[in-house]
């Protein structure tokens, strides 16, 4: 049997449709219901649907006053606040496109994105890193636009585009993701096949606000089936969550896998007798952690996997758990495959982990790049650039990468864009970008670097700091007496941590 799901399709979206009256479809009829909390211990701030829907919809009429038309880009500079699910929803609502990006970009990195969007308003944190190229709407500006008379949905092609996300490319050039208004219709297919999400749900998620993994799965999808959303106030440590989780009647929490890690090594939890399970995404979670959450809460964590060109697709869920060893399978309504060089492989044999083009959830193509979609098809085929095995039931076990892209905390690293960063620092000759693991299931990047003597350390913490975003920062730095290379003389980066071991053994 070959390594492919052929199961029924996805229904198709609706025409004509808008992203974000499909989210508040629920909000006429649960106008007093709340739908997002800011909670902190035993304290929340909370906005209703009827309140949420009104301060979307002023927020897109206000942003047409402004000048703005149906399609017009905003670039999104906000922080960890409710301003920013309004805004992406209000720009959404109105027909404009907006891109969510990481309040942790310096502005050199920032200001790649406006020279390559040319973005028609940049919606302005002053706290938050920016870069010149388009005029600005700031934050205490943005929020009085929710009093504005409120605008009407702005319908259309369910194809259309809807929204940009950046993600780091092999390339080593951060890539622009655009998707469609459908995007959110193929995320129902979640809802039961990772989720098991209901109305009466309580969903928790561990990140900010503007991360795109809380945007999706701790916003977004609660509210399109109209359930309740908690968000921990900016600056919660890991250790009171689980008082959060326990004071709000959580029924669900989502975080990556490296926040169940922090709250299990620096607290213990209370009693949780409302949580039904967690749900975990971003990165690989380890067995040894799953186990440990489940000893602690007496619930079982579900992991899925995705990227930003689909976001997930396989998952375990409560109604069918992975095996020991396995992520999952494919959520009931896509086709997936796993590839190899002539098509699907035999099942149990490794291959590049694929999605069928026809997935309501894929991406429409890289912004600006026609060269880089078309190189990631192998004919009906969208190629992840992940191998996996899929097992005669069907579950898909993942093996790893198939280029060198990082993972910190969740958030996909190029180690070219990395290395590039580094590249001209003070007596660097030459240097090579990798993750090592620095305790089990615990992983950083670190630079690995030859000179003529070993560099001071903050002298180089220093030089990358305005470069690249915290996330993207080597945590460690290895000087190294040659970097280790193929007979082409490329870089072998996979070959990196074996001197990070040597490293340690020495110390």
């Amino acid at each position: 049997m070959l390594s492919i799901t052929q199961g029924p399709a996805a229904p198709a979206c609706p025409a004509p449709f808008n992203m974000a009256a499909h989210v508040l479809a629920h909000a006429d009829a649960h106008p007093d219901k709340v739908a997002v909390s800011v909670v902190q211990n035993n304290t929340a701030a909370g906005m209703t649907y009827g309140a949420l829907k009104r301060a979307v919809l002023g927020t897109g009429a206000g942003f047409l006053a402004t000048g703005c038309v149906p399609g017009d880009i905003l670039l999104m500079r906000l922080g960890n606040t409710i301003d920013f699910p309004i805004a992406y929803l209000g720009a959404l609502a109105v027909g404009l496109v907006p891109v969510p990006t990481s309040a942790a970009l310096t502005e050199a990195e920032v200001a790649n994105i406006v020279a390559e969007l040319q973005p028609r308003m940049i919606l302005r944190d002053p706290q938050v890193a920016s870069a010149p190229g388009a005029p600005e709407i700031g934050l205490a500006t943005l929020q009085t636009l929710r009093d504005t008379a409120p605008a009407d949905w702005h319908m259309g092609d369910p194809d259309r585009l809807g929204y940009v996300i950046y993600t780091s490319g092999t390339s080593g050039r951060p890539r622009a993701v655009a998707h469609a208004h459908r995007a959110i219709w193929a995320r129902q297919m979640m809802h039961q096949g990772w989720y098991g999400l209901r109305p009466d749900d309580v969903l928790m998620h561990a990140g900010a606000f503007n991360w795109t993994y809380t945007l999706g799965t701790g916003l977004m999808d609660p509210w399109t089936v109209g359930a309740t959303a908690l968000i921990p106030a900016a600056g919660t440590p890991p250790e009171d969550l689980g008082a959060c989780l326990a004071a709000h009647k959580a029924s669900i929490f989502a975080a990556a896998p490296g926040v169940y890690r922090q709250i299990l090594n620096r607290s213990t939890l209370p009693a949780l007798p409302h949580l039904r399970h967690g749900l975990s995404a971003g990165e690989k979670l380890s067995e040894a952690v799953a186990q440990a959450w489940r000893r602690a809460t007496s619930t079982d964590v579900y992991e899925a996997y995705g990227m930003s060109e689909c976001s997930t697709f396989i998952s375990a869920c409560p109604t069918a758990p992975a095996k020991p060893g396995r992520l999952g399978q494919p959520q009931p309504g896509r086709r997936v495959a796993i590839m190899g060089d002539g098509g699907p492989m035999p099942r149990g044999t490794p291959g590049t982990i694929a999605v069928h083009h026809t997935d309501p959830g894929l991406m429409l193509e890289y912004l600006n790049a026609p060269d880089d979609t078309r190189d990631r098809f192998a004919g009906d085929w969208f190629m992840t650039g992940d191998i996996g095995v899929m097992d005669e039931d069907g579950q898909i076990g993942y093996l790893g990468r198939n280029d060198d892209m990082l993972n910190a905390g969740g958030y996909r690293v190029s180690p070219i864009e990395v290395e590039a960063a580094l590249a001209g620092a003070p007596g660097l000759s030459s240097v090579g970008v990798a993750q090592v693991e620095v305790k089990p299931g615990v992983f950083i990047i670190a630079a690995f670097y030859t000179a003529s003597a070993p560099l001071d350390e903050s002298a180089l913490r220093a030089y990358v700091e305005p470069k690249l975003a915290g996330y993207k920062q080597p945590r460690a730095y290895v000087h190294v007496p040659t970097l280790p290379t193929g007979g082409n003389g490329k870089l072998v980066r996979r070959r990196l941590p074996l001197f990070w071991h040597k490293a340690t053994k020495a110390q």
